[in-house]
């Protein structure tokens, strides 16, 4: 259990999906693009790529973690971490967070 003082300190805010692409030597893999309105464009890298095709994600608004340190992985600089749900299956089936209407890349998740 965290507190509320903690949660508060995550930051959550919306993303249009500007570029994606296969991460080279990973099949798990994909490097984003992100647009997050003031806060500018990020690199993310999402373990996403054996349940969406790069170009199906293009134009999307996903829910990004946009206050987490960055990590490098596989040499890529990630600025922050796409939400996603993982089913509780056999095949772990992965669906994005994404938004039911359109709203301005930044928004901030409440």
């Amino acid at each position: 259990m965290i507190s509320i003082e903690e949660f508060r300190r995550i930051k959550l805010e919306v993303g249009r999906v500007i570029e994606a692409q296969k991460v080279e030597g990973s099949e798990k893999l994909l490097q984003l693009k992100v647009n997050l309105g003031q806060d500018g464009e990020r690199t993310l890298v999402a373990g996403i790529a054996m349940h969406y095709a790069p170009e199906s994600l293009l134009g999307k608004l996903v829910v990004v973690v946009s206050n987490l340190e960055p990590a490098t992985i596989r040499g890529i600089r990630s600025e922050g971490m796409l939400l996603a749900a993982e089913e509780d299956s056999p095949e772990h089936t992965i669906s994005l967070l994404t938004l039911d209407h359109p709203v301005k890349e930044g928004s901030r998740i409440l």
